[in-house]
């Protein structure tokens, strides 16, 4: 017997223990060793690559690496001397980034809070934000 005579009787066998509604409908003829027999998609069938074994080779040597990476904190550095000549100070971006850390945890807060009286209420997060009063970009 040979593989597609196999196929065709796994096939047979499959239509006449009993039948499966499948959006393709005859998808079971490809094969029994399938993962994924209704998926019509290449990518979902294609041998994996894993991603430690994809190796690009380095066009640019270490010296010239070296040169980039000191190029960029020579201009970061401009950057940084020119803000605090405009006034800004590191202790105030230190204050601000704490700042925004505490209003997205009051805010995350405030989301759950607003998904669970959804749930209770059987609706949408979208329903109680004009309930409340609150605009979707908020």
């Amino acid at each position: 017997m040979n593989s597609e005579e196999a196929s065709e009787d796994v096939g047979e066998q499959n239509k006449s223990a009993s039948p499966i509604s499948t959006p393709e409908g005859n998808d079971l003829k490809r094969g029994p060793f399938k993962r994924t027999p209704f998926s019509t998609l290449k990518k979902v069938h294609s041998n994996f690559k894993s991603p430690g074994q994809i190796t690009k080779p380095s066009k640019v040597s270490p010296e010239e690496e070296v040169e980039m990476l000191e190029t960029r904190r020579m201009q970061l550095e401009a950057e940084i001397a020119q803000l605090e000549l405009e006034g800004y100070k590191v202790e105030e971006l230190d204050c601000h980034i704490d700042m925004l850390h505490e209003y997205n945890d009051i805010k995350d807060i405030g989301q759950s809070l607003l998904g669970r009286i959804a749930a209770l209420r059987g609706t949408t997060t979208r329903d109680l934000y004009s309930h409340f009063g609150l605009e979707l970009e908020d």
